[in-house]
């Protein structure tokens, strides 16, 4: 298995929560559900995001696969993704160092 971290940033009109609507709360409720589908299925390592509302903003998913492009396809799966509200970007990855203390599962 290889980990992975995917990048994910808000799209610029965003940033501005007056631009919110209904449909793009429902969206990031699709993102969140899926990714405690990852974390029951033990493929999500962990997820957060950055609680800055600027454009310096970006959250992280860091899942174990076993390829670089089932990981590509998950990230492009993720329904911020796939339904254009947040960008993403998948690097390779390695959990160093992991303390599960802080684990809220």
């Amino acid at each position: 298995m290889k980990q992975f971290l995917y990048k994910l940033s808000l799209i610029p009109e965003l940033l501005e929560e007056s631009n919110w609507t209904d449909k793009e709360n429902d969206i990031v409720a699709e993102h969140f559900h899926a990714l405690q589908q990852l974390l029951n299925n033990d493929t999500l390592i962990m997820a957060g995001r950055t609680l800055n509302n600027d454009p310096s903003s970006f959250g992280i998913v860091v899942i174990q696969v076993p390829s670089e492009d089932e990981a590509a396809a998950l990230m492009n799966s993720d329904p911020a993704v796939r339904e254009g509200i947040m960008t993403a970007e998948l690097f390779p990855y390695s959990v160093a160092l992991y303390n599960d203390q802080f684990s809220t599962r």
